[in-house]
C-alpha cells in the first residue's frame, strides 16, 4: 500500500518527525510512504483547504491507497478532504478514534489535530496512531456482533458519496487555477505524482496547469 503524508503550512515544522514516525510504522507492515509536504525548508504553499484537495487528487487517481494529513485542529483539513469525491476522511486524535475507524469505517484518510497533544511524548501519540490504523483489521467491526451491519452500513455510505459528487476532473476544471498551481507545482509532486498517477486526464490538465503558469 502506498501511503501519503500531506501537512499543511502551520505544520510544516512537524513534517520531519511526522513523516519518520510514520515511515518507521508502515514499513514495518511492507507500507510505502511518500512525503507531499508541506517541508520545513518550503514556501508557505497549501493551507488546509490545500490538504483536503491534494487529498483528493492523490485518492482519485490512485497514485496512493492512503492519505494521513490533518492541520492544527484536525478539523479543517478532514472538512476540506470529504469535500473531494471518493474520499472518506475520519477524523483520528487518539488510539481509539484510530482503531475505530478502521473496524468500523474503512475510509481511505485520516486527519489528525497536529497541534494538539504535541508536547512530551508526541512520538508515542503518533505511533500509538499509526499502529492502530495500520494494524487493525479493515472493517473487523466493532463490536464484533455488529459486523455485518457496519459492513452494510459502510457499501450505504461508499453508495452515497459516489452518487452525491462530482468527479475529479470536474472540480479541477472549475478551480482556481492559482491556487491549484500552488498545490502541485514543486518538485516532489511532479516527479512522484506524474509517476504513480493511473488517470492520464487528470494528470495531462495538471500538467497544462504547470506549464502555463510557470
Amino acid at each position: 500500500m502506498k501511503i501519503a503524508l500531506i501537512t499543511e503550512n502551520s505544520q510544516k515544522k512537524k513534517n520531519s518527525f511526522i513523516f519518520k514516525v510514520l515511515e518507521k510504522v508502515a514499513t514495518k507492515y511492507h507500507h510505502e510512504v511518500l512525503n507531499y509536504g508541506v517541508k520545513e525548508d518550503e514556501e508557505d504553499r497549501m493551507d488546509y483547504v490545500g490538504a483536503g484537495v491534494l487529498t483528493g487528487i492523490l485518492l482519485n487517481t490512485h497514485a496512493v491507497d492512503f492519505v494521513i494529513t490533518g492541520c492544527a485542529s484536525g478539523e479543517g483539513a478532514l472538512l476540506s478532504a470529504n469535500a473531494m469525491p471518493n474520499v472518506l476522511c475520519g477524523y483520528v486524535a487518539d488510539v481509539i478514534d484510530a482503531n475505530l475507524f478502521q473496524r468500523v469505517n474503512a475510509g481511505n484518510a485520516v486527519s489528525i489535530p497536529f497541534g494538539k497533544f504535541f508536547g512530551t511524548g508526541a512520538e508515542i501519540f503518533l505511533e500509538s496512531i499509526f499502529e492502530a490504523l495500520f494494524s487493525s483489521n479493515v472493517l473487523s467491526g466493532y463490536p464484533e456482533e455488529r459486523r455485518n451491519i457496519q459492513i452494510e452500513q459502510k457499501e450505504k455510505l461508499d453508495e452515497l458519496k459516489r452518487i452525491s459528487q462530482i468527479s475529479l476532473l470536474s472540480i479541477l476544471e472549475e478551480m482556481d487555477k492559482d491556487f491549484l498551481y500552488l498545490i502541485i507545482h514543486n518538485d516532489f509532486f511532479e516527479e512522484n505524482f506524474f509517476r504513480d498517477s493511473k488517470d492520464d486526464e487528470v494528470a495531462d490538465l495538471l500538467k497544462q496547469i504547470i506549464d502555463v503558469w510557470e
